[in-house]
């Protein structure tokens, strides 16, 4: 195919004496390097002898070696033809290998992954590895790759464990020959690639598992090409692995590199042609190294957007969330007044019914006391009726004994009497059980009426005072019998005595028929009041349990109130961290789009620049000085403009390149910059 160049005058080409004196100039600047690489140009110029015999044989190389077939022809003729396959690939090795580090020495500096015999020297060591390499079949199909073999120096040599794992961890290599690739890279660049051959070499029963017997890895020819690549320790290699498609490049070896032609001038042309055939390289791979980052940042402000779209989502959920939050903790504040207000209503109707309760009981006792009161005046004026019945008796003693029917009639009352004294036992024992069961009543309302225990007991004293004074009773009875049975005997003598006050007597005892019927009535009345005070108790203590169950149901209300607050200490939690994660994604959706803003201006800052021809320009751009051969033209590898030495003597590293390149001092300081701003 027929490319179109610019033509270069001839004006423009500098003089022999200008190359000289560039000439002198790189090897002042390469005196640096002279002791460090002897070694590497004697090992040139004894590879110098295998140049011609290299290029004869050039086109005789083979980039797969060819599996026999059913109509192969001899033995013989397949050795003859593998023999000469290696001897091709041997000389193209040497080749290489010399080419590159003559280019190395010339350069005086590391080289790159870009650098053309550098691509070269790989692509035939590639061809060397798979020179003789078995087919292995698979259920997917045939494989065949020259990164098993390679992948047995793990095991072998344990230095070279990294390199395998870096090979395994990146992600970008899908196929073996990208990772062999990849190994063969990273070897170089540790200066180990000559030792770990060997090692593979010195171990070739393990190597016959991949390669066929007179394969160049299983014959002589492999131990001379790691003597060969021994030499390539003195050059430093700096090579990028990332955004390189190594799983689909195609190894061809590229022949123009060691041809060389005679007549100057063509040499001169070629020199120019290069030059246009590099800037031109120049200008795709710039494009490439564009493109990649056109669409990453494309990716990435996808990416972003759908991040932002998310984050979005997230917020107004949040928002949502927040605002059913707020409004259930407003519906529980509502609650907990409504509680608070009825429990403070109970509590006070309960404390006014307390209060009238205590008061009415406090009435009732007052007339319990005073009917005690009462009772206790009619007990002393019978005392005294007693008392002066006595001495009545004491007085009729000298009655006649007319009056024994009349005494008859008086033991026949006595004994009706007696009778009721009985029954008044009776009634004041029934008072004492009755009184006993308020005092066990009373003890069990103890803790919750102090003031009703402090009464009652009274009461049991005032019981326990009639109780004694009751016994008095009874043994003054006692005493009136004796009596009886003294004044029997003078009756005896008194009867006669006697008749003329039997109607006096019976007078004196319907009185006292009256009075006992009176104090019976009264005992009634007693037992009626008892009745009743019972019930006041049994309404008391029905109160109580009222009072106990209404005190268990605050106590689980304020159990209620505290699990609420406890909820609301949580939900005010859970807002709180909310409102945290709001503020972390709006920072995180700010710094968002501050990236987006700076790659918006990167992508029109990359669209804007050109790469500037160097016959357009004769002044710099910056300083406006005219170029020369002192003052040379240098490209900047941001804005594509030229400059001198002293306008473009800044380096910094750009994303379409792995290392720091020549920036002028305008690009140099918006870099800077923007890199100060985006921090």
């Amino acid at each position: 195919k027929e490319e179109d160049f610019e033509i270069i005058d001839k004006k423009q080409l500098p003089d022999a004496a200008e190359l000289r004196n560039e000439e002198k100039a790189k090897a002042e600047e390469a005196r640096w390097s002279a002791p460090i690489l002897s070694l590497a140009r004697k090992a040139s110029e004894n590879l110098a002898l295998s140049y011609g015999s290299a290029l004869k044989s050039a086109s005789l190389v083979g980039l797969v070696s060819k599996p026999g077939s059913s109509d192969s022809p001899a033995k013989t003729s397949t050795r003859c033809h593998t023999m000469e396959e290696r001897a091709n690939l041997m000389n193209m090795m040497k080749l290489s290998i010399k080419i590159l580090i003559q280019a190395a020495l010339s350069l005086g500096r590391t080289l790159d992954s870009d650098f053309p015999p550098l691509q070269q020297f790989f692509v035939v060591l590639e061809h060397c590895l798979k020179h003789g390499l078995k087919v292995k079949k698979t259920f997917i199909g045939q494989n065949k790759s020259f990164f098993g073999p390679l992948e047995l120096v793990e095991k072998l040599c344990p230095e070279a464990s990294d390199i395998a794992t870096s090979v395994k961890n990146l992600p970008e290599l899908k196929t073996a020959v990208g990772r062999g690739r990849a190994w063969l890279y990273l070897a170089l660049m540790q200066k180990k690639l000559a030792d770990y051959l060997k090692v593979l070499l010195d171990h070739k029963h393990l190597l016959s598992e991949f390669y066929e017997p007179d394969a160049l890895m299983m014959e002589e020819e492999g131990a001379v090409m790691v003597g060969l690549l021994v030499g390539l320790n003195v050059i430093d290699a700096n090579l990028c692995l990332k955004g390189e498609d190594l799983d689909s490049q195609v190894g061809v070896i590229d022949f123009s590199l060691y041809l060389k032609e005679t007549q100057d001038n063509d040499g001169k042309q070629d020199g120019g042609i290069t030059a246009v055939l590099d800037q031109k390289h120049y200008v795709e791979e710039l494009n490439r190294h564009l493109s990649c980052t056109v669409a990453d940042l494309q990716n990435k402000i996808d990416c972003l957007e759908k991040t932002n779209s998310k984050l979005q989502e997230e917020l107004a959920a949040a928002t949502d969330r927040i605002g059913s939050l707020q409004e259930e903790q407003q519906q529980l504040k509502q609650q907990n007044e409504l509680i608070r207000e009825r429990s403070e209503k109970s509590v006070e109707v309960t404390k006014e019914d307390t209060k009238v309760e205590l008061d009415t009981y406090k009435q009732s006792r007052q007339g319990l006391d005073e009917m005690y009161s009462d009772v206790w005046k009619q007990l002393k004026e019978e005392k005294k009726i007693r008392l002066e019945l006595e001495k009545e008796l004491e007085l009729q003693i000298g009655m006649k004994t007319e009056m024994e029917i009349a005494m008859k009639l008086l033991e026949k009352d006595t004994h009706e009497k007696q009778d009721t004294l009985v029954a008044l036992r009776q009634q004041l024992e029934e008072v004492k059980a009755i009184n006993l069961q308020m005092f066990h009543k009373s003890q069990n309302a103890e803790c919750s009426l102090q003031q009703k225990t402090e009464a009652i007991s009274s009461f049991e004293g005032k019981t326990n005072e009639m109780m004694s004074s009751m016994k008095q009773m009874e043994e003054r009875l006692q005493q009136a019998e004796k009596a009886r049975q003294a004044a029997e005997e003078r009756c005896n003598k008194m009867k006669q005595e006697l008749a003329g006050r039997l109607d006096s007597c019976r007078q004196q005892m319907a009185q006292l028929d009256s009075k006992c019927s009176t104090l019976e009535k009264e005992l009634k009345s007693e037992k009626e009041q008892r009745q009743t005070l019972q019930k006041e108790l049994h309404q008391e203590k029905d109160a109580t349990s009222l009072l106990k169950t209404e005190l268990q149901q605050m106590e689980g209300l304020k159990k209620e109130l505290r699990k609420l607050q406890d909820e609301k200490q949580q939900l005010k939690k859970v807002r709180e961290e909310q409102e945290q994660a709001l503020q972390e994604m709006g920072l995180h959706l700010s710094q968002s789009k501050l990236k987006m803003e700076d790659i918006k201006e990167v992508n029109k800052a990359l669209k804007g620049h050109t790469w500037l021809k160097d016959d357009e320009a004769t002044h710099c751009k910056q300083c406006k000085k005219e170029f020369s051969i002192s003052r040379r033209k240098h490209h900047c590898r941001n804005c594509g403009d030229i400059f001198c030495n002293t306008c473009s003597s800044n380096e910094l590293a750009l994303p379409s390149y792995p290392k720091p390149v020549r920036v002028c001092d305008n690009c140099h300081t918006l870099l800077l910059q923007q890199c100060s701003n985006s921090s």
